[in-house]
């Protein structure tokens, strides 16, 4: 089926300024807000849209949900633990609300635009007053408008896929900003809800990335995160023949100290984007390169589109580019027909890679997806044990490939105080590992050069 990609109409953006304007009028609107985030960098990315416009509207920020009178959930469904994890904490509101009768609840993102999902909430948790899906986040104003106006939920959700232009943001740090470039997923990995909750790939313009980019540097932000579910195929629907490495080229440009960007697909990993970075001033020497599994039946039922064999040559190619680079990744255990076999071929490749941190999850069936009623599903105890063994294999991996850095100079983009100590702060080096170092209240925000001396669990130690 045809589906339609828009952005959102000067119409629409005005018809959205105008509820706006009402609900910052209204007498009886909430005053404090509490934007609670599940799941991604995406997902925290549009809590910081959804804080802008409630800011326009004149409902201003609590310093805990408790405190609130609206209370905003915004939900993730790539894991079921994440989407039980929200609902439970969806119905302790309810309890709290008993001691704030006045209390509003709104529940959105992923979890509200999976199939079924919306009728699950007016059937089973009536007492939430608004949900709406990824699809709905640029009407939230209107939305909004509608709950307090209304008896009964207000519950929206549409199965287009928008490009979201132009809405307001507060960011949660000045120092640093994601910046969306694409929407979307084509991929329809076999395990994958995203392409049916977050639509079909979309890539923004480059000429609005560029001039948010270039805004964002005037303002001092010293870090950007480019964000998309799969990046590498960003352009492949614009017709300019803009890709991704030439964007990064022109971003490079702009002077922003720090860019990094995340997910990439390993089978759209081009050479032309490893020799982008290699060259490039500003991009730090960091990649996110999910394997998922390392046994090529597996990657074949799981419908990644790549070998084992392909994926160790690109790590490879990056790392003779780049050498020092850090890696990171996302593993499946448990996956349905995993044998011994395929895990041990996972446990090999983690151990050939050796990744600086890793992501690691047991198999999460979701409804709608082809692997969710795929036969050989994993019994939990064995999915269990082979996640513990990962780990493990992990983390002391982990311990020995982060030595590398003990000696050599780094600089870090502090990011706040150490937890450990006020005479600390902790922040990201270049290539994406937390450094404690020295430091005060002062040095929040700003770039530091520093020494690392020693490693600690996951976490670098330095001196100034």
């Amino acid at each position: 089926m045809e589906r339609s990609i828009q952005t959102i109409s000067p119409e629409e953006a005005e018809r959205q300024r105008f509820f706006t304007e009402e609900i910052r009028s209204l007498p009886q609107k909430p005053s404090s807000y509490f934007v609670v985030t599940y799941g991604c960098q995406m997902n925290a990315h549009d809590s910081e849209k959804i804080a802008g416009m409630l800011e326009g509207m004149g409902i201003h920020e609590a310093e805990s949900r408790e405190e609130a009178d609206f209370v905003i959930f915004n939900t993730c469904c790539v894991r079921e633990n994440a989407e039980r994890k929200a609902l439970g904490n969806i119905t302790w509101l309810k309890e709290v609300r008993k001691r704030n009768p006045n209390l509003m609840i709104a529940v959105c993102g992923c979890m509200i635009q999976e199939p079924g999902m919306a009728e699950v909430i007016l059937r089973q948790y009536r007492f939430i007053n608004l949900a709406f899906g990824t699809s709905n986040l640029h009407k939230f104003p209107e939305l909004l408008y509608r709950a307090l106006n209304a008896n009964s939920n207000t519950v929206a959700v549409e199965d287009r896929d928008v490009i979201p232009e132009d809405l307001p943001i507060v960011r949660a740090r000045k120092e640093f900003a994601y910046v969306t470039v694409m929407y979307g997923c084509n991929n329809f990995c076999s395990y994958c809800i995203v392409p049916y909750v977050r639509g079909r790939e979309r890539s923004r313009d480059p000429e609005r990335i560029l001039r948010e980019a270039g805004e964002l540097c005037e303002n001092g932000v010293r870090e950007i995160m480019l964000l998309g579910q799969n990046v590498n195929s960003y352009g492949k629907d614009l017709q300019d023949g803009t890709s991704f490495p030439s964007l990064l080229r022109q971003l490079d440009a702009l002077g922003i100290p720090r860019i990094r960007f995340m997910t990439s697909h390993p089978k759209d990993l081009s050479d032309e984007l490893i020799e982008t970075m290699a060259g490039a001033k500003h991009i730090l020497p960091q990649f996110h390169l999910p394997v998922q599994s390392g046994s090529n039946s597996i990657l074949h039922a799981m419908n990644r589109h790549y070998t084992r064999e392909q994926y160790l040559d690109r790590v490879d190619t990056l790392r003779r580019a780049i050498p020092g680079i850090g890696l990171s990744t996302d593993i499946i255990v448990g996956f349905p027909g995993e044998t011994e076999q395929d895990f041990r071929d996972t446990l090999d490749l983690v151990d050939r890679v050796r990744y600086d941190s890793a992501f690691t999850f047991v198999y999460s069936p979701r409804v709608g997806t082809a692997a969710a009623s795929m036969a050989g599903q994993i019994p939990p105890d064995v999915s269990s044990r082979r996640i513990q063994e990962l780990i493990r294999l992990q983390e002391s991996l982990q311990q020995d490939t982060m030595k590398r850095f003990v000696g050599t100079e780094e600089e870090v983009l502090v990011e706040g105080l150490s937890r450990r100590s006020r005479s600390e702060v902790s922040g990201k080096g270049k290539h994406g590992i937390s450094v404690t170092l020295p430091g005060s209240e002062e040095d929040i925000g700003h770039i530091l050069r520093c020494r690392i001396t020693g490693l600690k669990n996951n976490t670098l130690t330095a001196e100034r």
